[in-house]
Protein backbone atom coordinates (compact mmCIF):
# COMPACT_ATOMS: atom_id res chain seq x y z
CA UNK A 1 0.00 0.00 0.00
CA UNK A 2 1.45 3.47 -1.03
CA UNK A 3 -0.54 5.91 1.39
CA UNK A 4 -3.93 6.37 3.43
CA UNK A 5 -5.89 9.38 2.28
CA UNK A 6 -8.25 11.10 5.14
CA UNK A 7 -9.39 14.43 5.73
CA UNK A 8 -7.43 16.75 7.99
CA UNK A 9 -7.94 16.69 11.44
CA UNK A 10 -10.64 18.67 12.85
CA UNK A 11 -11.95 20.54 15.90
CA UNK A 12 -14.18 18.40 18.24
CA UNK A 13 -16.01 19.03 21.50
CA UNK A 14 -16.61 22.08 23.72
CA UNK A 15 -12.67 22.49 23.88
CA UNK A 16 -12.68 22.30 19.88
CA UNK A 17 -9.11 20.21 20.36
CA UNK A 18 -7.99 18.74 16.78
CA UNK A 19 -9.21 15.33 16.52
CA UNK A 20 -8.26 12.99 14.05
CA UNK A 21 -10.31 11.05 11.64
CA UNK A 22 -11.12 6.81 12.73
CA UNK A 23 -9.42 6.11 9.47
CA UNK A 24 -5.97 8.04 10.66
CA UNK A 25 -5.82 6.50 13.54
CA UNK A 26 -6.57 3.12 12.28
CA UNK A 27 -3.65 3.94 9.34
CA UNK A 28 -1.54 4.88 12.24
CA UNK A 29 -2.07 1.81 14.57
CA UNK A 30 -1.22 -0.25 11.28
CA UNK A 31 2.34 1.75 10.93
CA UNK A 32 0.98 2.93 7.24
CA UNK A 33 1.77 6.52 6.07
CA UNK A 34 -1.30 9.13 5.92
CA UNK A 35 -1.90 11.73 3.90
CA UNK A 36 -4.07 14.69 4.92
CA UNK A 37 -4.35 17.09 2.17
CA UNK A 38 -7.29 20.28 2.62
CA UNK A 39 -8.61 19.44 -0.92
CA UNK A 40 -7.94 16.58 -2.69
CA UNK A 41 -7.80 18.75 -6.23
CA UNK A 42 -4.86 21.28 -5.20
CA UNK A 43 -2.10 21.15 -7.67
CA UNK A 44 1.03 19.71 -5.14
CA UNK A 45 -1.41 16.87 -3.74
CA UNK A 46 -1.81 15.56 -6.96
CA UNK A 47 1.85 16.05 -8.02
CA UNK A 48 2.71 14.49 -4.77
CA UNK A 49 0.03 11.47 -5.85
CA UNK A 50 1.42 10.90 -9.63
CA UNK A 51 5.13 10.67 -7.93
CA UNK A 52 4.02 7.79 -5.49
CA UNK A 53 1.91 5.88 -8.59
CA UNK A 54 -1.13 4.21 -7.27
CA UNK A 55 -2.04 1.27 -9.61
CA UNK A 56 -5.75 1.44 -7.89
CA UNK A 57 -7.54 4.11 -5.47
CA UNK A 58 -10.19 2.85 -3.07
CA UNK A 59 -12.28 5.36 -1.82
CA UNK A 60 -14.82 5.33 0.63
CA UNK A 61 -17.52 7.80 2.48
CA UNK A 62 -14.49 10.77 1.42
CA UNK A 63 -16.32 13.81 1.15
CA UNK A 64 -14.75 15.05 -1.73
CA UNK A 65 -15.06 15.06 -5.58
CA UNK A 66 -12.54 13.32 -6.99
CA UNK A 67 -10.90 15.58 -9.94
CA UNK A 68 -10.43 14.06 -13.44
CA UNK A 69 -7.38 14.33 -12.89
CA UNK A 70 -6.61 12.09 -9.59
CA UNK A 71 -9.57 9.53 -11.31
CA UNK A 72 -7.80 9.03 -14.23
CA UNK A 73 -3.98 8.53 -12.55
CA UNK A 74 -4.15 4.79 -11.51
CA UNK A 75 -4.17 2.76 -14.34
CA UNK A 76 -6.77 0.61 -12.71
CA UNK A 77 -8.51 3.35 -11.85
CA UNK A 78 -10.82 4.66 -8.46
CA UNK A 79 -13.05 2.24 -7.22
CA UNK A 80 -15.67 3.38 -4.68
CA UNK A 81 -17.53 1.62 -2.19
CA UNK A 82 -21.23 2.79 -1.71
CA UNK A 83 -23.78 2.24 0.43
CA UNK A 84 -26.54 1.59 -2.18
CA UNK A 85 -27.69 -0.30 -4.86
CA UNK A 86 -26.90 1.53 -7.30
CA UNK A 87 -28.71 3.24 -9.26
CA UNK A 88 -30.75 3.54 -6.20
CA UNK A 89 -29.57 6.27 -4.31
CA UNK A 90 -26.85 8.19 -5.96
CA UNK A 91 -25.66 11.01 -3.54
CA UNK A 92 -24.64 12.14 -0.29
CA UNK A 93 -27.17 10.05 1.79
CA UNK A 94 -28.32 6.39 0.23
CA UNK A 95 -28.47 4.57 4.12
CA UNK A 96 -31.05 7.66 5.14
CA UNK A 97 -32.65 7.13 1.99
CA UNK A 98 -33.52 3.54 2.28
CA UNK A 99 -34.74 4.24 5.91
CA UNK A 100 -36.50 7.08 4.95
CA UNK A 101 -38.59 5.16 2.18
CA UNK A 102 -38.95 1.75 4.35
CA UNK A 103 -37.22 0.11 1.61
CA UNK A 104 -37.18 -3.77 2.99
CA UNK A 105 -33.51 -4.65 1.64
CA UNK A 106 -30.65 -2.22 0.39
CA UNK A 107 -26.67 -3.01 0.00
CA UNK A 108 -23.79 -2.13 -1.70
CA UNK A 109 -21.51 -1.43 -4.69
CA UNK A 110 -18.52 -1.67 -5.81
CA UNK A 111 -18.28 1.12 -8.77
CA UNK A 112 -15.41 1.93 -10.54
CA UNK A 113 -15.85 6.37 -10.74
CA UNK A 114 -15.81 8.70 -13.22
CA UNK A 115 -16.55 12.39 -13.49
CA UNK A 116 -20.57 12.05 -12.43
CA UNK A 117 -22.12 11.56 -8.85
CA UNK A 118 -21.97 8.03 -8.67
CA UNK A 119 -22.73 7.16 -12.20
CA UNK A 120 -19.44 5.27 -13.14
CA UNK A 121 -19.86 1.48 -14.16
CA UNK A 122 -20.43 -1.06 -11.33
CA UNK A 123 -17.93 -4.12 -10.45
CA UNK A 124 -20.00 -6.27 -7.62
CA UNK A 125 -23.10 -5.44 -5.33
CA UNK A 126 -24.31 -7.13 -2.06
CA UNK A 127 -27.92 -7.19 -0.29
CA UNK A 128 -29.00 -7.31 3.03
CA UNK A 129 -32.27 -6.70 4.32
CA UNK A 130 -33.10 -4.15 7.08
CA UNK A 131 -33.91 -5.46 9.95
CA UNK A 132 -37.27 -3.98 11.77
CA UNK A 133 -35.91 -1.13 14.08
CA UNK A 134 -33.09 -0.69 12.59
CA UNK A 135 -31.35 2.75 12.62
CA UNK A 136 -29.46 4.78 10.65
CA UNK A 137 -25.89 3.84 13.20
CA UNK A 138 -26.33 0.14 13.13
CA UNK A 139 -27.16 -0.16 9.37
CA UNK A 140 -24.17 1.94 9.01
CA UNK A 141 -22.04 -0.20 10.29
CA UNK A 142 -23.64 -3.55 8.94
CA UNK A 143 -22.84 -1.79 5.71
CA UNK A 144 -19.49 -0.89 5.88
CA UNK A 145 -18.60 -4.70 7.34
CA UNK A 146 -20.21 -5.76 4.29
CA UNK A 147 -18.18 -3.00 1.64
CA UNK A 148 -15.05 -3.95 2.98
CA UNK A 149 -15.89 -8.05 2.73
CA UNK A 150 -16.90 -7.58 -1.10
CA UNK A 151 -13.87 -5.06 -1.90
CA UNK A 152 -11.67 -7.97 -0.48
CA UNK A 153 -13.40 -10.47 -2.23
CA UNK A 154 -13.43 -8.72 -5.68
CA UNK A 155 -10.66 -7.26 -6.03
CA UNK A 156 -8.59 -10.02 -7.50
CA UNK A 157 -10.78 -10.88 -10.33
CA UNK A 158 -10.98 -6.76 -11.33
CA UNK A 159 -7.23 -6.39 -11.23
CA UNK A 160 -6.73 -9.75 -13.20
CA UNK A 161 -9.19 -8.39 -15.48
CA UNK A 162 -11.91 -11.19 -14.99
CA UNK A 163 -14.47 -8.70 -13.33
CA UNK A 164 -15.88 -6.46 -15.79
CA UNK A 165 -17.53 -3.39 -14.57
CA UNK A 166 -20.96 -3.11 -16.40
CA UNK A 167 -22.72 0.70 -17.12
CA UNK A 168 -25.25 1.52 -14.52
CA UNK A 169 -28.90 0.18 -15.76
CA UNK A 170 -30.97 3.70 -16.92
CA UNK A 171 -33.83 2.98 -14.95
CA UNK A 172 -34.21 2.72 -11.42
CA UNK A 173 -31.83 5.95 -10.70
CA UNK A 174 -32.63 8.15 -8.16
CA UNK A 175 -30.36 10.59 -5.72
CA UNK A 176 -29.93 11.13 -1.67
CA UNK A 177 -29.04 14.58 -0.57
CA UNK A 178 -27.39 15.90 1.98
CA UNK A 179 -28.67 16.04 5.33
CA UNK A 180 -29.12 19.40 7.65
CA UNK A 181 -30.30 19.62 11.16
CA UNK A 182 -33.68 20.69 10.31
CA UNK A 183 -34.35 17.84 8.61
CA UNK A 184 -34.67 16.23 12.37
CA UNK A 185 -37.39 18.22 13.16
CA UNK A 186 -40.68 16.60 13.68
CA UNK A 187 -44.09 17.09 12.46
CA UNK A 188 -46.35 15.45 14.45
CA UNK A 189 -49.08 15.96 11.90
CA UNK A 190 -47.45 13.06 9.54
CA UNK A 191 -48.62 9.50 10.30
CA UNK A 192 -46.52 7.93 13.10
CA UNK A 193 -44.79 5.61 10.52
CA UNK A 194 -43.33 8.45 9.19
CA UNK A 195 -42.08 9.50 12.11
CA UNK A 196 -40.83 6.21 12.96
CA UNK A 197 -38.75 5.89 9.90
CA UNK A 198 -37.69 9.66 9.84
CA UNK A 199 -36.37 8.53 14.00
CA UNK A 200 -34.49 5.28 12.40
CA UNK A 201 -33.01 7.41 9.63
CA UNK A 202 -31.88 10.29 11.28
CA UNK A 203 -30.13 8.32 14.48
CA UNK A 204 -27.71 9.25 15.38
CA UNK A 205 -27.01 12.38 13.09
CA UNK A 206 -28.92 15.25 13.09
CA UNK A 207 -31.15 13.21 15.65
CA UNK A 208 -35.16 13.87 15.48
CA UNK A 209 -36.37 16.73 18.07
CA UNK A 210 -39.50 18.73 19.06
CA UNK A 211 -40.31 21.32 21.29
CA UNK A 212 -41.72 21.17 25.19
CA UNK A 213 -43.91 24.25 25.88
CA UNK A 214 -42.56 26.83 27.87
CA UNK A 215 -43.64 30.80 28.79
CA UNK A 216 -40.21 31.62 28.50
CA UNK A 217 -38.51 29.80 25.39
CA UNK A 218 -39.84 26.73 23.81
CA UNK A 219 -37.19 23.61 25.44
CA UNK A 220 -36.07 21.23 22.64
CA UNK A 221 -36.32 17.93 23.35
CA UNK A 222 -34.65 15.13 20.98
CA UNK A 223 -35.97 11.67 20.59
CA UNK A 224 -33.90 9.02 20.82
CA UNK A 225 -36.08 6.00 21.33
CA UNK A 226 -40.10 5.58 20.01
CA UNK A 227 -42.00 2.93 18.42
CA UNK A 228 -45.47 3.68 16.55
CA UNK A 229 -48.66 2.09 18.34
CA UNK A 230 -52.41 2.53 16.70
CA UNK A 231 -54.16 4.32 20.11
CA UNK A 232 -53.88 8.33 18.86
CA UNK A 233 -57.75 10.46 20.10
CA UNK A 234 -55.73 13.91 19.96
CA UNK A 235 -54.36 16.68 17.96
CA UNK A 236 -51.39 16.18 16.26
CA UNK A 237 -48.31 16.66 19.36
CA UNK A 238 -51.01 15.83 22.02
CA UNK A 239 -49.62 13.82 24.83
CA UNK A 240 -52.29 11.08 25.67
CA UNK A 241 -50.10 9.31 28.23
CA UNK A 242 -46.97 9.36 30.19
CA UNK A 243 -45.74 6.71 32.73
CA UNK A 244 -42.58 4.52 33.13
CA UNK A 245 -43.50 2.28 30.07
CA UNK A 246 -43.29 5.54 27.80
CA UNK A 247 -44.41 8.78 26.41
CA UNK A 248 -47.59 8.27 24.07
CA UNK A 249 -47.73 11.14 21.50
CA UNK A 250 -50.54 11.41 18.79
CA UNK A 251 -49.33 12.10 15.32
CA UNK A 252 -51.19 12.58 12.26
CA UNK A 253 -52.13 9.07 11.83
CA UNK A 254 -51.44 6.76 14.78
CA UNK A 255 -49.20 7.89 17.46
CA UNK A 256 -45.64 7.66 18.83
CA UNK A 257 -44.53 5.75 22.41
CA UNK A 258 -41.57 7.42 23.33
CA UNK A 259 -39.27 5.75 25.21
CA UNK A 260 -35.84 7.38 25.29
CA UNK A 261 -35.28 10.97 25.24
CA UNK A 262 -33.47 13.90 26.04
CA UNK A 263 -34.01 17.74 27.11
CA UNK A 264 -31.48 20.09 25.79
CA UNK A 265 -28.91 20.65 28.16
CA UNK A 266 -29.37 17.52 29.75
CA UNK A 267 -28.26 13.47 29.09
CA UNK A 268 -30.71 10.76 27.57
CA UNK A 269 -33.04 9.45 29.70
CA UNK A 270 -35.91 6.65 29.40
CA UNK A 271 -38.82 7.85 29.59
CA UNK A 272 -39.54 6.77 33.65
CA UNK A 273 -36.49 9.17 34.58
CA UNK A 274 -37.46 11.71 32.41
CA UNK A 275 -40.58 11.83 34.15
CA UNK A 276 -39.47 11.73 37.54
CA UNK A 277 -38.08 15.36 37.14
CA UNK A 278 -40.79 16.45 34.70
CA UNK A 279 -44.15 16.79 34.66
CA UNK A 280 -45.99 16.15 30.94
CA UNK A 281 -49.89 15.97 31.67
CA UNK A 282 -51.92 14.29 29.08
CA UNK A 283 -53.16 17.58 26.85
CA UNK A 284 -50.19 18.95 26.57
CA UNK A 285 -49.24 19.75 23.35
CA UNK A 286 -45.53 19.64 21.58
CA UNK A 287 -44.38 22.30 18.74
CA UNK A 288 -42.85 21.09 15.59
Amino acid sequence: MVAVVTQPDRPKGRSLRLQPSPVKVRAIELGLPVWQPERCRAPDFLEHLRAAAPDLIVVAAYGQLLPPALLELPPHGCLNVHASLLPKYRGASPIQAALLNGDPETGVTLMRMDTGLDTGPMVAQERTPIAPGEDAAHLHDRLAELGAALLVRSLPAYLEGRLTPLPQPLEGVSYAGKITKEDGRLDWSLPAGTLDRRLRAFTPWPGVFTYLPDPDKPVLLKIWRAEPVAEATGRPGEILRADRDGIVIACGQGALRVTELQREGSRRLTAGEFLQGHSLPPGLVLGP
